[in-house]
């Protein structure tokens, strides 16, 4: 039976792989960084897998259990980033943003117990998390490749035209995610408390930050768009994310009246 105190070898190895296959990429062998980085990825899932059967239940429940599915999913969005693109940096940024969370989890360990409230009990929970995840990490490396572009001046660089180009491509890709991972929410609360939608503050933020998404999309259509504006609208764009993720924790609105703080008690 795997604990969360063993956590930090399972971390310590898929983080070393991760480095390699980043450093492969830098040195252009492609074969190495594809192999170092999918066997690190196989290392952090099957911590994951066990400790799902540890518990007997997806570890979903707490703040420490989704970054812990958001590290993993940020390795995993940067070699698909690499493998249709080739930036030799991604898998870099990649890794060291995922270390970040990985290094929280470690310092910051958190209760995590078999116990999970009746409206948890449901077949649309893990779904709902999980794809949800997966768009937070792709949006993650997004946000990454947008910071990257106004570091080199995007105004002044004919390349960025095809970046902005694929960027919008990562940004579907995780609003299509996030629209999923809404509606499996919205099935979700239907069956647990009998409506759809609430405006529960959770909820809300949720609401706010795909409409960003949707802004940036729509302004980035407009012929006259001006490039770094662009850019500084999906960096604001994540910044409500993290709020809509972690930060409705720490808002009077929603404690104890929203059923989506992880603060619950074990």
């Amino acid at each position: 039976m795997v604990t969360w105190e063993q956590f930090i070898y399972f971390a310590i190895a898929a983080v070393l792989l991760w480095g390699v296959g980043a450093w492969a990429a830098w040195r252009e062998k492609t074969a190495m960084a594809y192999t170092s980085t999918v066997i690190g990825l196989v290392v952090f899932f099957t911590f994951i897998l066990m400790m799902w059967i540890s518990l007997e239940r997806p570890p979903l429940r707490t703040m420490g259990e989704t970054r812990l599915w958001y590290s993993f999913f940020l390795p995993l969005a940067g070699i698909i980033v690499y493998s249709r693109w080739r930036y030799k940096w991604i898998l870099s940024f990649s890794t060291v943003l995922a270390l970040v969370f990985i290094c929280i989890n470690l310092f910051k360990p958190e209760i995590h117990s078999k116990t999970l409230m009746p409206a948890l009990q449901s077949p649309w929970f893990a779904p709902h998390v999980i794809v949800y995840m997966f768009a937070y990490a792709v949006f993650g490396v997004a946000t990454l490749m947008a910071l990257w572009m106004l570091i080199k001046d995007s105004n002044h660089n004919s390349q960025f035209s095809i970046l902005n180009s694929q960027l919008d491509d990562l940004v579907y890709v995780g609003l299509a995610f996030m629209t999923i991972g809404m509606l499996f929410g919205a099935l979700w609360a239907k069956e647990a408390w009998g409506h759809y939608w609430s405006w529960d503050p959770k909820e809300t933020w949720a609401a706010i930050t795909w409409f960003a998404y949707l802004v940036y999309i729509h302004y980035r259509q407009i012929p006259t768009h001006r490039p770094r504006l662009a850019l500084w609208l999906l960096l604001i764009s994540f910044v409500l994310l993290q709020m809509c993720w972690w930060g409705i924790n720490y808002l009077p609105s929603a404690q104890g009246s929203s059923v989506h703080v992880y603060s619950m008690p074990s």
